[in-house]
């Protein structure tokens, strides 16, 4: 569950066919005529209509083949795209109407299994085509047999997304500015009079986005799904599942989020849990805890430190190598912390990263930060983001006063709480936040250092289903859909349906990234 979005909502939170080259050599020529020495004379050639796009029929829908490109990025995919237009307010069929942005990765197969995957995304706020190409390695080996539906969610991408781009670029501040809620609350009324413009937020929830897929699913021909929820999109498969269960053939959630989960209420305990295991594995390796002490301990004297002290610090932009000064505090020590957390990778530069901002050097802890923070920037919709967390989750937030003198401290519910005093909020089904109950097959997985949707979170939900498995992966973080041989384990789940007879034992060879102990790496 990415929760960062934009910087004015920051909640801490194919290949299209080439011509056909022989044309010129063998098409007919022109008519020609003697001139008067008997030399033939070519007419000049006819303009030639421009080619129609290739067209696919699936369904009652007409795509037309494009190409899905990334932010930041000049790599595309290969796809047949097509808008799909749906009601704004799905209570009222007279409403604003909203193209939704569809596209399908059309499978290898001359004829495909009868059945469509479709992934579903992060956040709240990220866009199915724009975050696939992170995961299509982990299914690219299922294109063999299906198509593969993405759909951008109403909100984000470019499905009516709620951008909000005059406040962002207002907003220069940053990532490492620390919690204000009056300046909180003026950011978000500029964004929500910006938004309005071309949306009413109140419908741009999971419930809205679960009807959209359905009526997509009508458009192509009814096909059965099989639904991959990575992280927040595991809640869209599990509301999804639980009103169209009849239209579902498999559920695979990665980075589980149980339906009664209250977005943002317990994060503050699941990143304590996290980092107090991730630091313990420094003080079990003498080469780390000789380097480093106790890792814990000083992040905590960093905190400590800052909190007394909030100041300015200066450190080279790692993409432009150009001086930037930002003020660091406690909460925007919380903040970089929470996102080094989320990866392996990541995760194992935390000891050495703290350890030098704790000697005064600060480039190494906010220069990966302003690069983690610029990728979810891009791929995150702020707006959306508070549709649906304000329309069904924040009336039932609760104060957690313990949580004080975690890192995470209270700020994850405090900015909740302001920007859900200005944001609209929709309605939520009364049965929103119960358990899904199924006899669907099902695959769940976990990080076993996941700091926002630990492993309890994929218990929970196994609890209620007969016919499914719960994978935790050693050493591994948030969203594990492509680590090790997870991609051949997933192939093998959809095409057989059977997840308790898995044999996951593959996953033995899994183990957390050896810790930095220097900036060359872990010790040999």
């Amino acid at each position: 569950m990415a929760l960062k979005s934009r910087t004015v909502l920051r909640i801490v939170v194919v290949a299209v066919a080439l011509g056909v080259l022989a044309w010129n050599q063998f098409r007919p020529h022109g008519s020609a005529k003697a001139d008067a020495d008997g030399i033939a004379e070519t007419a000049p050639a006819k303009p030639q209509a421009a080619a129609k796009p290739r067209t696919w029929k699936l369904g009652r829908l007409t795509l037309t083949a494009c190409e899905l490109g990334r932010p930041d990025s000049g790599l595309t995919t290969a796809a047949w795209c097509a808008p799909f237009e749906v009601p704004e307010n799905r209570d009222d069929p007279n409403s604003r109407k909203i193209k939704l942005n569809l596209a399908v990765i059309r499978s290898d197969a001359q004829v495909p299994a009868k059945d469509m995957l479709v992934f579903l995304a992060g956040g709240p706020g990220q866009a199915a085509t724009e975050t696939w190409p992170m995961v299509a390695p982990a299914l690219d080996p299922l294109l063999a047999h299906r198509n593969v539906l993405l759909i951008d969610q109403r909100g984000t991408g470019k499905s009516n997304p709620l951008d909000c781009k005059a406040a962002d670029k207002a907003d220069k501040i940053g990532a490492v500015a620390g919690f204000d809620a009056d300046r909180l609350r003026a950011q978000v009324a500029a964004c929500l009079k910006e938004v309005q413009a071309t949306a009413d937020p109140r419908y741009y929830t999971t419930t809205a986005a679960v009807a959209d897929l359905e009526d997509a699913r009508q458009a192509l021909g009814a096909p059965s799904f099989d639904l991959v929820g990575v992280s927040y999109g595991t809640r869209v498969a599990q509301q999804y599942a639980m009103h169209h269960p009849d239209a579902v053939r498999s559920i695979l959630l990665d980075g589980v989020a149980p339906n009664s989960l209250v977005l943002g209420e317990d994060f503050a305990r699941n990143l304590e849990d996290a980092l107090k295991a991730q630091f313990a594995r420094c003080t079990a390796e003498p080469a780390c805890k000789a380097r480093f002490g106790d890792p814990y301990q000083t992040l905590y004297q960093l905190r400590d430190a800052l909190r007394a002290n909030p100041h300015k610090v200066s450190f080279r932009d790692p993409q432009t190598y150009n001086s930037v000064e930002r003020t660091l505090s406690d909460d925007a020590l919380a903040s970089v912390v929470r996102m080094f957390a989320y990866t392996p990778v990541t995760a194992a530069l935390l000891p050495l990263s703290i350890d030098a901002a704790a000697h005064g050097d600060v480039g190494p802890l906010l220069g990966q930060a302003k690069l983690i923070t610029g990728d979810l920037a891009d791929s995150m919709n702020g707006g959306m983001q508070s549709s649906v967390i304000c329309s069904e989750d924040a009336d039932l937030l609760k104060p957690r006063p313990q949580d004080a003198d975690t890192i995470l401290g209270t700020r994850m519910i405090d900015t909740l709480e302001a920007v859900c005093s200005v944001w609209p909020h929709g309605t939520r089904p009364a049965d929103f936040h119960e358990p899904l109950k199924t006899a669907i097959p099902t695959l769940l997985l976990s990080g076993q250092y996941d700091p926002v949707t630990p492993p309890r979170y994929g218990e929970e939900v196994l609890s209620h289903l007969s016919n499914a498995r719960h994978l935790v992966l050693k050493g591994q973080g948030h969203n594990v859909i492509g680590a090790g041989c997870m991609p051949k384990l997933v192939k093998q789940f959809i095409e057989d349906l059977d997840p308790k007879q898995l044999d996951a034992g593959c996953l033995d060879r899994l183990q957390p990234t050896p810790l930095f102990i220097d900036f060359n790496g872990a010790t040999p």
